[in-house]
């Protein structure tokens, strides 16, 4: 059973400690870190609600159904309906925060703090226009980052609402599988391994292992059988039960903790760097702010003019417009990938899909077609094929969603055996025990125990069959999934027969493991599978290489080493990932089950596949909607697409924040006056980074390797391209100052254009790895650049919030900026190259 959910915010510092905890190859393989404990904890004493204290919290209306309400055959359609209407979805509500509350903490953050600290400085120094025009600016920055903020949460849940999950409801006396939401009180549910609990439920049949931690706290989880209620949110760990629905939505008990858990999320490893980046700065700037106001106390400065200059200073050093790049550019990633069948669960997984190194890639359903038949049925002495389908049919699941016993049933319903056994009791397939079991009537009336599973679990616990092992090897060589069945008392278990079930390899799998590796991912195939059948099919799809020994995974295994691993339990994947990042890989995991869970959370980058149980879709990082591994390399080339517009963003906030605040200092030392005043410093604010958002729009290479940040070569690329537009800002300044003679509002006009256009010159050396004619930009960044030009001149020219200039001088300061930005392009090539950045 499945529940929907709504995207909700956790604080930064839960994220900063789970992104520190999943990244730590000492974190344990829990689905409940003490961070989303707390959560949980802080909801339910919000709530008034013990986690101790199971009442089922439904209140006796309408709303909710007394248990046994429901006949065997479940609600009819028109009665869901009737109650549907009644009731509500099956939903929670919207809890998002309140939009005037939203906006109003656009001027609470330490941006707005110096845009608000310039304002008042302004009023306090008469000079009303300015501080008009600088409050119109701080408005307009809240009413972007809103803006952009609200358009990537609108994409992240329109993408979640595409993972609308379902579930298994017994409506006019037949199994279904509706949408969650649409469960009523009242309905028959089926609960199944891999399974979350989709509302307020009572058992009525079966036995389940119930994992309660994430609403409860309790640790260990616990057997259910009929009688029992259980709540939205619990995991199926083990077995599979019918229920009866008692409480939906809004009403059910631990609803909102539930929620709050499954859509907690981590901050990407290309955040941190960048904001490494920008600290780094702040600590350089903030050093040679000090220094200019320690040049302009000695030069005996008035303090009425030096405030201005320390806060100029401060605003030439901080990069407006840096967090909603980075959500833009992710926002812009998803929906990307969402048209190509891959929906991100949080807008990070688009940045870490860049820096995948190696992908552990599931067998079936991403390598093969996920299409399983009964192909050959090899029965043991005693019993002939249509009997040992009948057998392995009592012991597999009906209205479950496991495609292995969805093959079995499907192969014996196709063969009429009049005396088949009759089912008595069934306990669905444990992954831990590899085998599921059934208690059923022989036709005799006799009681008769039936095993389906792993051939070597099934062998070892019946009597001895000689040629037994022969056949299984002999199916297995030919690249077949290989079952054993088993039946007959509890004391006499005898093998009945082997059952072959076929999953060939996908057309394209080859080849897209081909282009993984040409993209330098390397594949390794991870299945619980035999090595024999996990060999046939990697040799089909190109994954050569040695198979790891049978046994626990190696502490010291690399991703090199080997090509397979097979005979896999699904805690033993999230062992591989954590030793594939002990050699600081970042590691791709390919995921179905409700155990591989721990696996999925603990990767860089989690990925559930098109038929994944529900806990595993909410603990990966990105849902593939369709098989195969195109949406893997779909996923790697849109996140390195993304990283190197980030990247180009980050580098033009290097080369501007870097010069500017150095620009300062030369102008005092030429002029012994600031040469930037606040109101035109926020103006290069304005025109250079909310512009240069349109960087998240520019045509890009994808990375030709798997990203890392190298944050010192980053930096030194952006000081060298600093200093360039250092000396060509310098040099146009020195030129209007002693050749032409401006006064020193003349000249601050032309400190202003020559910034605006030195930094339209640094931004298209900067967004081309090559030359910056192998190119061509984005429409966007084309329209925003003559925007900015435009805006600069008419500024200048006509005089607006400044002292006019000549036009031949703009025109003139246009020209050099073109021919600078060539001959930057020319020392930027071998920069690049020799610091790898590509």
């Amino acid at each position: 059973m499945n529940v929907k959910i709504n995207p909700l915010s956790v604080s930064d510092a839960s994220l900063e400690s789970e992104a520190k905890a999943k990244t730590s190859p000492s974190a344990a393989p829990a689905l409940e870190p003490a961070s989303k404990m707390r959560l949980a904890t802080h909801e339910l004493n919000r709530a008034g609600t013990q986690p101790s204290k199971f009442s089922s919290g439904a209140s006796p209306d309408t709303l909710t159904a007394s248990p046994g309400s429901a006949s065997k055959a479940g609600l009819t359609s028109e009665e869901a309906r009737r109650r549907l209407v009644k009731c509500g979805p099956n939903a929670m509500p919207d809890t998002s925060v309140n939009p005037l509350r939203t906006a109003l903490k656009k001027f609470w953050a330490p941006v707005p703090w110096m845009l608000e600290a310039a304002i008042v400085l302004e009023l306090m120094l008469g000079k009303f226009v300015e501080a008009a025009i600088i409050a119109l600016l701080l408005v307009f920055n809240a009413a972007l980052g809103l803006f952009q903020e609200s358009r990537a949460q609108a994409t992240l849940t329109a993408l979640k609402s595409r993972l609308a999950l379902t579930v298994s409801v017994r409506r006019d006396g037949i199994w279904k599988t509706v949408a969650a939401a649409e469960l009523v009180p009242g309905d028959i549910v089926k609960l199944s391994l891999g399974g979350v609990v989709a509302a307020d439920v009572k058992l009525t049949a079966g036995d389940v292992l119930l994992d309660q931690s994430m609403l409860t706290g309790e640790s260990v989880p616990i057997e259910a059988g009929a009688g029992v209620e259980t709540y939205a949110g619990a995991l199926i760990r083990r077995g599979e039960a019918e229920a009866e629905v008692i409480a939906t939505g809004a009403r059910t008990k631990f609803g909102r903790t539930a929620e709050l858990i499954r859509t907690a999320h981590v901050v990407s490893t290309q955040q941190r760097a960048v904001l490494r980046v920008v600290r780094n700065l702040a600590g350089f700037n903030g050093i040679v702010i000090i220094l200019l106001v320690a040049y302009a106390w000695y030069l005996k400065m008035p303090v009425a003019d030096i405030v201005p200059l320390i806060l100029t200073a401060i605003l030439a050093s901080i990069p407006v417009a840096l967090p909603a790049t980075f959500t833009l550019a992710s926002a812009l990633g998803a929906r990307a990938l969402a048209k190509l069948g891959v929906l991100p669960t949080r807008l990070s997984a688009v940045d870490e899909a860049a820096s995948m190194v190696v992908l552990c890639a599931d067998k079936t359903g991403t390598l093969t077609q996920n299409a399983l038949t009964v192909t050959t049925v090899h029965s043991m002495p005693g019993y002939d094929d249509a009997h040992v389908l009948a057998l392995a049919a009592v012991a597999s699941s009906d209205g479950g969603q496991d495609p292995v016993d969805g093959a079995i049933r499907a192969a014996a319903a196709s063969r009429t055996l009049p005396d088949a056994p009759k089912l008595i009791n069934f306990a669905a397939f444990d992954p831990t025990k590899k085998m599921s079991e059934a208690t059923a009537t022989d036709p005799t009336g006799e009681t008769q125990r039936i095993l389906k599973g792993a051939f070597t679990i099934i062998v070892g616990l019946s009597q001895p069959a000689p040629t037994a092992a022969a056949a299984a090897k002999e199916l297995e060589d030919k690249g077949f999934r290989v079952l054993a069945v088993a039946a007959g008392p509890a004391a006499g278990i005898k093998l009945a027969g082997l059952i072959a079930l076929s999953d060939p390899p996908r057309a394209d799998s080859a080849a897209l493991v081909g282009e993984l590796r040409g993209l330098g991912v390397r594949t390794v195939m991870v299945t619980g599978d035999a090595p024999a059948t996990a060999a046939i099919v990697a040799k089909a799809v190109g994954l050569d290489g040695a198979i790891c020994p049978p046994g626990p995974i190696p502490d010291a295994v690399h991703p090199e080493q080997y090509a397979i691993f097979a005979g896999v339990l699904p805690e033993d994947k999230y062992k591989l990932v954590k030793a594939f990042q002990r050699g600081s890989q970042t590691v791709g995991m390919c995921g179905d089950g409700a155990n591989d869970a721990p696996a999925l959370r603990q990767a860089q980058i989690g990925i559930a596949v098109s038929t994944a149980t529900d806990v595993a879709k909410s603990a990966a990082g990105m849902v593939l909607t369709e098989p195969g591994l195109a949406g893997i390399v779909a996923a790697v080339k849109e996140g390195r697409i993304t990283f190197q517009r980030i990247l180009s963003y980050t580098l033009n906030s290097i080369t501007k924040k870097t010069f500017q605040v150095l620009f300062l200092g030369i102008g005092l030392l030429m002029t012994g006056h600031a040469i930037l005043t606040p109101l035109l410093m926020v103006l290069i604010m304005v025109t250079g980074d909310f512009l240069g958002m349109s960087l998240t729009t520019d045509k890009v290479r994808p990375s030709p390797a798997p990203n890392a940040w190298r944050i010192g070569h980053l930096t030194i690329a952006g000081v060298i391209m600093g200093m360039g537009e250092l000396l060509f800002c310098t040099a146009v300044l020195a030129f209007g100052a002693y050749r032409l003679g401006f006064t020193i509002s003349a000249l601050q006009t032309l400190a202003f254009v020559v910034i605006v256009f030195g930094n339209q010159a640094t931004t298209y050396t900067n967004r081309e790895r090559r030359h910056l004619w192998s190119s061509r930009p984005s429409i966007w960044l084309l329209l925003s650049s003559v925007a900015d030009l435009l805006i600069a001149s008419t500024l200048a020219i006509g005089g607006i919030a400044m002292t006019p200039l000549p036009a031949w001088v703009v025109a003139g300061t246009l020209a050099a900026a073109v021919a600078f930005a060539i001959l930057l392009d020319f020392v930027k090539v071998p920069v690049f190259r020799r610091l790898r950045i590509t």
